[in-house]
């Protein structure tokens, strides 16, 4: 590490992103968070045309190919496929590097969450303990974007029992993708919660208020008693993109009908912007 930093953060990005994508999505907050080593994991998972939707275009090129951190194996998108090569992934890297935190965004969120779980317990998931010590202390904190509780039955499994991590829940109030009942199911097992509401859709608020909020936080962690950026600004709503998916009105949708719209608004909006390889 060629300078000190204060924190280390292990970033996990939204599906059908990549690493070096994710971190020009960020540009701003990384900007501002010199001193905060944020390490940017590509997910293991390529992703194939069928995985996509709408008009994404698939690049075959693994520097620059979109990925995600599990996929689904049936039409239904109900059963969920890959959740054990990523939990591996992770837990290899945390044999190597430590991590104060974890900050993740939609189904980077939704694996922070179960990530966090495990290392509070890590005899709830093979590997995780070796010689009966855990590979990883658990983290300071979660921050968890646009979150939910993925329906594949290791996040129930672990899950269920809820996980005690300080969490930061950051949730739009028009998000369309992630509906209210959707972000419901992570919140009610999150048993050490904050929870920020910006008035913007599925993104990670970027205006000043709120970059200085993310920083401070990451810093400081849960016991800094860091002010709420939202007595410092209300975020306006950014446009839906063309070609994503339909708002979910009155967020009754299915789990898996949310999930499967947040692939496809990801999907597209990655495919208008240039991808990359992993970023730290």
């Amino acid at each position: 590490m060629s300078k000190d930093f204060k924190k280390r953060v292990l970033v996990l990005h939204g599906y059908a992103q990549n690493g070096n994508l994710f971190s020009k999505r960020i540009a701003g907050l990384r900007k501002q968070a010199k001193d905060i080593d944020m390490v940017i994991l590509d997910a293991p998972h390529i992703l194939k045309a069928e995985d996509l939707f709408e008009d994404s275009e698939v690049n075959e090129d693994p520097g620059s190919a979109l990925r995600g951190w599990w996929k689904f194996s049936d039409a239904a998108k109900t059963i969920c496929v890959g959740m054990e090569e990523t939990l591996l992934t992770l837990r290899d890297l945390l044999m190597e590097q430590r991590f104060d935190g974890v900050f993740g965004f939609s189904q980077g969120a939704g694996l922070a969450c179960l990530l966090s779980a495990i290392l509070e317990r890590p005899e709830s998931y093979p590997g995780f303990l070796i010689d009966n010590k855990p590979v990883h202390p658990p983290f300071e904190y979660c921050i968890s974007a646009a979150g939910f509780k993925s329906r594949d039955l290791i996040s129930d499994r672990i899950l269920s029992e809820g996980f005690s991590t300080p969490t930061l829940h950051i949730v739009g109030r028009t998000d369309n993708i992630i509906s209210p009942e959707y972000t419901k199911s992570i919140l009610d097992v999150s048993r050490n919660k904050r929870v920020e509401e910006h008035d913007g859709g599925h993104y990670i608020p970027s205006k000043a208020p709120w970059r200085k909020f993310l920083v401070e936080y990451m810093r400081r962690g849960p016991e800094g008693d860091v002010a709420s950026p939202s007595s410092a600004t209300s975020e306006t709503p950014t446009p839906t993109p063309s070609g994503a998916a339909t708002p979910l009105g009155d967020g009754s949708a299915t789990a898996a009908e949310a999930e499967e719209k947040e692939m496809a608004e990801t999907a597209v909006s990655s495919a208008a912007a240039p991808a990359g390889s992993l970023t730290s």
